[in-house]
């Protein structure tokens, strides 16, 4: 292949790393340049942050968007549970101590449960667990 004969201007730090990567053994000025020159015009079209994190950050989006999704139907889930366990019970009387007790045993018991839930990493849907153990 016929080569064309180039001049150029470098500035002295550039050329003294030129200098240097063509001292090694087999390797020419010419060569490194011609290789470096080759590699810029490949990739100037193209982001070289793109080649490498985009496939990565389109999967990091994708999972994002997942996850933000499934926190909106948990939390849709949690205020129809609530919604609807307040319409079908009764308050409390203001007198009914022992009621009231009841329900911060249970609410307290509720609360070490979802607290042991979480510490051990087990999941109630979707997880080995049936489920029940409330």
């Amino acid at each position: 292949m016929a080569r064309i004969r180039h001049q150029f201007m470098l500035n002295e730090p550039l050329s003294a790393r030129l200098d240097a990567l063509a001292a090694r053994p087999g390797a020419s000025k010419s060569a490194i340049l011609a290789d470096a020159v080759e590699a810029w015009l490949n990739r100037r079209g193209s982001n070289e942050l793109d080649d490498r994190f985009g496939q990565r950050l389109d999967r990091l989006t994708g999972a994002l968007a997942r996850i933000e999704r499934n926190t909106h139907v948990l939390i849709e889930t949690l205020a129809l549970f609530v919604r609807y366990e307040l319409a079908i019970h009764a308050p409390l009387a203001e007198t009914d101590h022992a009621g009231r007790a009841i329900a911060r045993e249970r609410f307290a018991a509720f609360i070490t449960q979802v607290s042991r839930q979480l510490a051990s990493g087990r999941r109630t849907l979707g997880g080995d667990d049936d489920g029940d153990r409330l």
